[in-house]
């Protein structure tokens, strides 16, 4: 499948004195999965508002591929996209409001059928989406963006509401769409939801830019962490102590900081120190999210009516 970049330029919405997105700048490459990220009021869904053509920037642009979505002559066959899981006429059923999008998507009834089984609401298809769970929604927010099979997908929150089985779903949905060379563009503001299935991730906080790159870009600020339990806690202090090793002391056990499990695991055997729990537990990214945007909440952009803060 071909499909289009998304290039943000520059990107700017200013409501009075409040800068909800400032000089916003990134890419999102076909057949990757990006992840966008930031704490809620950071200005994810203003800018994702304005790559839709919702909301005018007061400066910069948003394109799909070489264009505004605008100017896409069939925006709805290019771009599938899910920013509100409550945005649906409550006493319309699921599969109907379905069937009112697709004219617009030039697609069959049929395709309304095949999507509600394949987001998990075949059984739900002609109950009121007043009467669906959050989590439903999400689901038929999800059938709504790939209705015309689009090849760049843009998903705000898509996780919330979800169950444990939902978000795996999730993560193996999104990874397949990439695989298939789609644009697909996440946004959220836990890391932990889109980590197992995100190739690049670009954090925002105050609607500006605090990081962009790889999964494994991120993955490089973080610390590495084993999980060590031994028979003799005191000892351990002394050999982390004595190894100069940078550690977490926690009731019962200590997490070390970038030093391999093996190198942990020998130096425990030489000081006859019995081990009961060596695990390397991998890199702790979140402490590295919460740094880069611990300071970098933001209050609500724009006036309460527009609802584009998130």
């Amino acid at each position: 499948m071909t499909s289009a970049a998304i290039t943000i330029e520059h990107l700017t919405k200013r409501y009075g004195d409040v800068a909800a997105v400032d000089d916003l700048s990134f890419t999102v490459a076909p057949g990757r999965v990006t992840g966008f990220l930031g704490p809620n009021g950071a200005g994810k869904t203003t800018t994702l508002r304005m790559l839709l053509g919702l909301v005018a920037p007061t400066s910069g642009r948003a394109l799909v591929g070489e264009k505004p979505y605008a100017q896409i002559r069939r925006p709805a066959q290019l771009v599938g996209a899910a920013l509100e899981a409550s945005s649906f006429h409550p006493g319309r059923s699921g599969l109907n409001h379905l069937r009112t999008l697709a004219p617009q998507a030039g697609v069959s009834d049929d395709r309304c059928h095949e999507l509600m089984e394949f987001v998990g609401l075949a059984d739900a298809k002609k109950r009121r989406v007043g009467q669906y769970s959050t989590g439903m929604r999400q689901r038929l927010g999800l059938a709504t963006a790939l209705l015309a099979d689009p090849s760049v997908v843009i998903l705000d929150e898509p996780a919330n509401g979800l169950d444990p089985q939902g978000i795996a779903w999730l993560r193996g949905l999104l990874r397949s769409l990439a695989d298939e060379g789609r644009t697909v563009l996440v946004s959220s503001h836990v890391l932990a939801e889109v980590q197992q299935s995100v190739d690049d991730v670009v954090v925002i906080g105050r609607g500006r830019l605090l990081h962009a790159s790889t999964l494994e870009g991120l993955e490089a600020l973080a610390s590495r962490q084993v999980l060590l339990r031994t028979a003799d806690y005191r000892a351990t202090e002394r050999l982390i102590r004595e190894r100069g090793w940078r550690s977490q002391a926690h009731p019962g056990h200590h997490v070390i900081l970038d030093v391999d499990a093996a190198e942990i695991g020998a130096a425990l055997f030489l000081a006859a120190i019995e081990v009961h729990q060596l695990a390397d537990v991998g890199r702790d990214l979140e402490t590295v999210f919460l740094r880069l945007t611990g300071s970098a909440t933001a209050p609500p952009p724009g006036p309460p009516k527009e609802g584009e803060a998130s």
